[in-house]
């Protein structure tokens, strides 16, 4: 993911990057890069951007802490470590957190910014620009609600994949090839998510616009959530996610 974000970040931003990384990843051509910390020499940096595996932080953040300037801004991309936790790494620093989800990768993603301490409105505009590189962006004003969007957003879609491939597994249970399953509920659901994007009417009122009285959309949805049971599993799944997004912080 920080591959992705830093390929994203280079190509839309004036700003200049050097990544710490001994085992010398492909980078941009415009990205500076160190196999560690004595290599920065006198280097000072307006952000740290943290972009580790949660396990490594505590061991690895200090070492590059006395190269970001007196006003610098600590920002992690890092799920499950909290901010409160990177702050208390460097006392008195403001901390912004950037919880992206997989479609960044294409551009298309959601990230959840949540800002720690006494943030500039500069610091807060220019974390901005870089999680809008890499697709929209939603402000909270607690790590709680971090937690709550991660559940949505930040795990959301490993449940859209899991709908689409029961979506696609009863397709060609009715008979469908493989092939022409996923053409058509890909297509289907592609096709109906950009018709949601571009109106601004309820989507219980889209819905409604498709569904006949009788009809064979009013028989599918009554299976689907006649008795609400849809509906109670979607809130259970996303509630799963938050409590266990809070124990991991």
């Amino acid at each position: 993911m920080g591959g992705a974000l830093l390929k994203a970040w280079a190509a839309n931003t004036n700003h200049e990057f050097t990544v710490a990384d001994p085992a010398d990843p492909p980078l941009p051509d415009n990205v500076a890069q160190v196999g560690s910390v004595d290599e920065l020499g006198d280097a000072m940096f307006d952000y740290l951007i943290v972009a580790l595996k949660p396990q490594l932080i505590d061991t690895v953040l200090p070492d590059y802490l006395p190269h970001l300037s007196a006003s610098g801004v600590i920002s992690s991309i890092a799920a499950g470590y909290s901010a409160e936790k990177l702050a208390a790494h460097a006392p008195g620093r403001s901390v912004i957190r950037i919880m992206p989800n997989l479609p960044a990768f294409i551009r298309k993603g959601v990230s959840g910014l949540y800002a720690h301490g006494s943030v500039t409105e500069t610091a807060s505009q220019d974390i901005e620009k870089l999680a809008l590189c890499s697709g929209e962006v939603v402000w909270v004003e607690s790590e709680d609600m971090l937690d709550r969007l991660t559940a949505v957003a930040g795990s959301g879609p490993g449940y859209v994949f899991e709908m689409l491939r029961a979506y696609i597994e009863a397709t060609e249970n009715l008979g469908f090839s493989a092939e022409d399953a996923r053409t058509m509920v890909l297509g289907t659901v592609q096709g109906t998510l950009e018709m949601a994007q571009q109106s601004d009417k309820p989507l219980e009122e889209l819905r409604n616009n498709v569904t006949s009285k009788g009809g064979t959309t009013a028989a599918g949805l009554n299976a689907l959530n006649g008795d609400g049971k849809y509906s109670d599993l979607i809130r259970d799944t996303l509630q799963a996610a938050y409590e266990r997004a809070v124990e991991l912080r």
